[in-house]
């Protein structure tokens, strides 16, 4: 989301990203750097929404939400949120922060779709921005998803900041796949969202079927990233 705003804070767009992520009617949003209350935002930009932005963005199409805070500050807070089209069975948003300077979370839901006796676990993530750092996360997040799971279905997805392509080999080893190396071999290059040329932005499932993936481009001046989308279903 980046807090709601354009890459160089020029403009909110919160409205645009709304809009462009309903067209694609999807019956899961994971979302990073969701700024849930901000009190100063309503004074610099026209518009901004007068309720928390998990009930904006949520309003008439998802039926319910799940977020975690990461970060709190003087005017307001920041973290991961999950959105659904289908109850969540919310559980809770682990601190797995690498830095003391950068809050991160994995928040946890999980969702029941009809006809299905498995709940599909779902895992919002957003790494560090150090190699380090992002390793010992991977630890504790692998370590949580084989807790909390018990072996069903699960995706998870986020901002994994992994440049170096580091982030496959352990999911891999945990059983997951991510969606667009199955489908091209490589993952999906996002940021920056102007001239993408690093792959930040995954989705990795396991015991679910890949259909497709997609990079949603038109997010070109609605984030420093680009969105990625995918069509899955559960076995």
């Amino acid at each position: 989301m980046h807090k709601g705003v354009s890459p160089l804070h020029r403009h909110a767009t919160v409205h645009q990203l709304r809009q462009k992520i309903r067209i694609q009617h999807p019956d899961l949003l994971f979302l990073q750097e969701l700024q849930q209350e901000h009190r100063t935002r309503a004074n610099r930009y026209r518009h901004w929404p007068e309720n928390e932005l998990t009930h904006f963005l949520s309003e008439d199409f998802w039926h319910d939400w799940h977020y975690g805070k990461n970060a709190e500050y003087a005017n307001g807070h920041h973290g991961n949120a999950i959105l659904s089209k289908h109850p969540l069975q919310k559980g809770k948003n682990y601190d797995i922060s690498a830095y003391r300077f950068e809050k991160r979370g994995l928040l946890h839901s999980a969702i029941k779709l009809p006809g299905h006796q498995q709940a599909i676990h779902c895992f919002c993530v957003h790494l560090a921005l150090f190699q380090k750092g992002r390793e010992r996360q991977l630890e504790e997040i692998i370590h949580y998803i084989s807790q909390l799971t018990h072996h069903e279905p699960t995706i998870v997805a986020g901002d994994f900041n992994d440049w170096r392509k580091r982030v496959s080999a352990p999911m891999l080893d945990a059983g997951f796949s991510e969606v667009f190396e199955v489908l091209t071999g490589s993952p999906a290059k996002t940021f920056p969202s102007f001239k993408p040329m690093l792959a930040m932005d995954r989705i990795y499932v396991r015991g679910i079927k890949i259909h497709s993936a997609q990079i949603l481009h038109d997010w070109l001046r609605l984030s420093d990233h680009l969105g990625i989308t995918a069509e899955l279903e559960c076995l």
